[in-house]
């Protein structure tokens, strides 16, 4: 038999891969990140379309550390100093009055900046009657002739035209019934007392309506009509209640062509506005 005790030692050693590649799990924290990114992308996306340049403000201050919480140009008096995604819901877009709710759940004014007038206009203004009429309605003098739960639905303001007052739906309160011009009782209590009101000045009077937009999937519209019979249920019932029949001006129905919510089907588009023109229109 040969010696084979000086043959040499062969070792070999196995190299073990340990999850490199496709087999390991780094990729998918990667994924996730990126998932994370895209997620935060389109929120940035949706808050951009949604919410209004005040709105955009106060988020913006909120998550600026270097500014304080509630400086006054987040928005206004809400938490955060900012705005609600309702807010246009509640307040009213223009003019004085609709009362939004308070921190103690009561009623509260609302005071807009409607410029500073000048003496001449100021001047035709009392010569009107319009002011006065106005001060009645919204309580500029101390007393209203409107009730808390009236006044919700009622804003005003002065133009050049005249004085505009305007009546609006509430979601838990209408003016008519849905997709209909039969008035609610809130209108029939609103109209007794805009007609014993308007009879304290000799302005002719405009009737004008409008409506909130319908869904697209909806073939003939009906907005056109709608706003029109509208008006002209709110023009016979201040008659009924002892408006002169002489003293209409105009009565006008103008669709969904005039919205003052940026949410074509909001409540809020729905309104009647009777103006009292001035003498010289």
């Amino acid at each position: 038999m040969a010696d084979n005790s000086n043959a040499p030692v062969i070792i070999k050693r196995k190299k073990v891969v340990g999850g490199d590649g496709h087999h390991g799990g780094a990729w998918k924290i990667a994924y996730a990140d990126f998932v994370t990114a895209m997620m935060a992308f389109f929120l940035l996306m949706w808050l951009i379309n949604a919410t209004t340049e005040q709105q955009r403000l106060g988020i913006a201050e909120f998550f600026n550390p270097t500014v304080p919480l509630n400086k006054m140009s987040g928005g206004g008096s809400a938490m955060f100093g900012g705005d609600s995604v309702l807010t246009e819901r509640i307040l009213a877009q223009q003019g004085t009055g609709g009362l939004p709710t308070s921190v103690e759940g009561q009623p509260d004014p609302v005071e807009f900046d409607t410029g500073n007038p000048s003496a001449e206009e100021g001047a035709s203004d009392t010569e009107d009657g319009l002011s006065d009429v106005q001060d009645l309605l919204i309580g500029g003098g101390g007393e209203s002739f409107l009730s808390d739960n009236l006044m919700k639905h009622v804003v005003t303001r002065l133009t050049d035209e005249g004085l505009v007052i305007e009546l609006f739906d509430a979601p838990n309160q209408r003016l008519f019934v849905e997709g209909s011009a039969q008035p609610m009782p809130l209108l029939l209590d609103l109209a007794e007392v805009l007609s014993e009101v308007s009879n304290l000045v000799s302005n002719k009077v405009a009737v004008e309506g409008h409506v909130r937009s319908e869904p697209v999937t909806v073939r003939n519209t009906q907005a056109w009509p709608l706003s029109s019979i509208r008006a002209d249920a709110m023009r016979q019932l201040m008659e009924t209640y002892g408006l002169d029949p002489e003293r209409i001006a105009r009565v006008t129905g103008h669709a969904d062509r005039e919205l003052v919510s940026n949410i074509p089907r909001d409540l809020r588009n729905n309104r009647i506005e009777i103006i009292l023109l001035r003498s010289d229109q």
